[in-house]
């Protein structure tokens, strides 16, 4: 790669790595729920009037919004709410490269292979650990909801290569206008008219820029960019630069948030960013793949975040 596109890439690893932290604090500023929602209005607003609608039918745009927006995103906001650590979130997200390939395997009948069987096993390993390390450190139920997420995540995957959308920034600006609808009417339902409204009564700056942040910087900039990167170059390429979310996301959230790395995260993390390096590139051959983000990933080229790298907005 160029260093200027080097530098990018590594650039986008870095803002979908801080996403986590991000996420974090607009946390505290508005109900999870409600969050994902304002993030997706944000993100899709507006944008929507500016990019064409991706040359794909509308069913697969309203299923990954639905799957990747309602269901990934809800998910993963509320169980950072009830206690999973910005920093484990944004490593545990990765094992939906694991779920990518399972799911492919059966629903679109790709072979797995032993290379990409003994990568899951170790990526589940790290799993394993970081289970047990947040057993004892905080609620597993926090951490249970984290996994479904990446689960949800890995199906929006299966479901974006089923697309195949030429274009990555179009195609998520209209991925995001299908979940604020669904995601409001939840908010209201399980959360409550009154913490919503005490929320946005309350919106400061500090709560603005979360939004703006996680709306048009992972989004819009971040997939804008990885969507170039991936035209100019083969997806094996840029892809493994998604594994360093995980390592800024937990590198931001120890020196931003205060949250310690013990001996087990760094024993998961080796594990699971192992497995899902095995998992993501075995078999891989020279074709292109569409852009995902730490919010989508290929079977790992996701995400938050990067709401969908090809690897992780979360």
């Amino acid at each position: 790669m160029r260093p200027l596109h080097l530098s990018l890439a590594v650039l986008v690893a870095a803002l979908w790595g801080a996403n986590f932290v991000v996420i974090e604090i607009g946390l505290r500023h508005f109900p999870p729920l409600l969050f994902s929602a304002l993030r997706f209005l944000v993100a899709a607003l507006p944008a929507v009037f500016f990019v064409r609608r991706p040359r794909v039918a509308l069913r697969w745009i309203v299923a990954v919004g639905a799957v990747l927006g309602v269901a990934k995103f809800g998910l993963l906001f509320i169980g950072m709410q009830q206690g999973m650590p910005a920093g484990l979130s944004s490593l545990v997200l990765q094992v939906q490269a694991v779920f990518t390939a399972v799911l492919a395997a059966v629903l679109l009948r790709e072979r797995l292979g032993r290379t990409r069987l003994s990568g899951m096993v170790l990526a589940l390993t790290g799993i394993a650990v970081a289970a047990v390390g947040q057993g004892t450190a905080g609620p597993l139920g926090a951490f249970a909801l984290v996994i479904a997420a990446a689960a949800f995540w890995g199906l929006s995957n299966v479901l974006t290569r089923k697309a195949a959308p030429p274009d990555a920034l179009s195609w998520m600006v209209w991925v995001s206008l299908v979940p604020p609808l669904p995601l409001f009417a939840l908010s209201l339902l399980f959360e409550g008219p009154s913490a919503d409204l005490a929320a946005l009564r309350s919106l400061d700056l500090s709560g603005l820029g979360t939004l703006l942040y996680v709306g048009w910087v992972t989004t819009l900039f971040g997939f804008g960019v990885w969507g170039m990167l991936l035209r100019q170059y083969d997806a094996s390429t840029v892809a493994p630069f998604s594994l360093l979310v995980p390592v800024f996301g937990m590198t931001s959230a120890a020196l931003l948030l205060g949250e310690g790395i013990t001996l087990l995260d760094g024993v998961a993390a080796a594990l699971l960013i192992g497995g899902v390096t095995v998992v993501s590139l075995a078999g891989r051959g020279p074709s292109r793949e569409v852009a995902r983000g730490p919010q989508q990933a290929a079977p790992m080229a996701t995400p938050a975040d990067a709401p969908t790298p090809a690897g992780g907005r979360s």
